[in-house]
């Protein structure tokens, strides 16, 4: 596997003022990997990619990659609902030596299904890097169909794996029926996680992974070493604080659970606002559950 099975989505720490925190940044990569995590994704939609500049962005990349070289992949966020922007930033990226990149659906402008195959097109034609293709309905109101995502796959020998987060167990049987080997397919949902590896899928690019990430890599080599009854344990024992950390606008629970327990984060930009004293209490209580706080 070539970024392993759990792939944790980073935040991004600020500091007080909402300035970029690289230096706490390159801390939080060194405990992910330390605990669970195979390989980074940087300035996703959990680094809260769509408030950061193309500057703080490129920064991220470098730094983080600098800091933990041969020791895990680093998959770089450099899409948006642009595809020239995209591609710009897909080629400085791979400029600063990042080992993959994560590309979104076009949000917001909706294209059709020729459109989202003409947006990663361009983007796999302007690198040579891996990419991973992302399809998140829930957050950009519209859903790359299988038969688009296989014929990109079939189109780009560097279209190398599909973050599926499309909530549809119907879609992912039917993605991974057509699909071949070569091919793989991550979760994008951390509490389908299980169900998708049973499916096939090949790991999950998670968000839980900041707070539980060994149970988490435990509870995936579990499914693959077919100890199933373990791995739905450690998948019910999970699922509370899988859900929960979507109680509101992802990453707010989650940056607060972090700064809860000590990481001192830093507050999500604008237009993401703090949860409220009931989520917070809600959240106080999950981590006391899990003896996190």
């Amino acid at each position: 596997m070539e970024f392993g099975r759990l792939i944790t989505a980073m935040v991004t720490p600020f500091d007080a003022d909402y300035r970029v925190n690289y230096k706490k940044a390159c801390e939080l990569a060194d405990f992910l990997l330390d605990n669970g995590s195979d390989s980074l994704v940087v300035c996703g939609t959990t680094g809260e990619s769509p408030t950061l500049s193309s500057e703080e962005k490129l920064r991220l990349f470098a730094e983080i990659k600098h800091h933990v070289g041969a020791r895990a992949k680093i998959i770089a966020g450099t899409s948006c609902y642009e595809t020239a922007l995209s591609v710009e930033l897909s080629k400085k990226a791979e400029s600063l030596g990042v080992d993959a990149v994560l590309a979104v659906t076009p949000y917001y402008n909706k294209p059709p299904q020729d459109g989202i195959y003409a947006h990663f097109a361009a983007i796999a034609e302007s690198v040579s890097l891996p990419v991973i293709l992302y399809n998140v309905p829930s957050r950009t109101n519209l859903n790359m169909e299988p038969n688009t995502a296989l014929q990109l796959a079939a189109d780009y020998s560097n279209i190398v794996a599909l973050k599926e987060a499309c909530s549809s167990m119907d879609q992912v049987s039917e993605l991974i029926r057509i699909s071949d080997d070569d091919f793989k397919i991550y979760c994008g949902d951390d509490s389908l996680t299980l169900p998708m590896l049973s499916l096939g899928a090949v790991g999950v690019i998670s968000v839980a992974s900041h707070l539980v990430g060994n149970q988490m890599k435990k509870m995936i080599d579990d499914c693959f070493a077919d100890n199933w009854q373990a791995a739905r344990r450690a998948h019910f024992d999970l699922f509370p604080l899988m859900r929960k950390l979507f109680i509101t606008s992802s990453p707010l629970p989650l940056k607060y659970c972090l700064n809860r327990i000590g990481w001192d984060l830093g507050n999500c930009r604008l237009p993401l606002t703090e949860p409220t004293n009931e989520q917070k209490q809600i959240l106080d209580n999950m981590l006391k559950d899990y003896q996190l706080l």
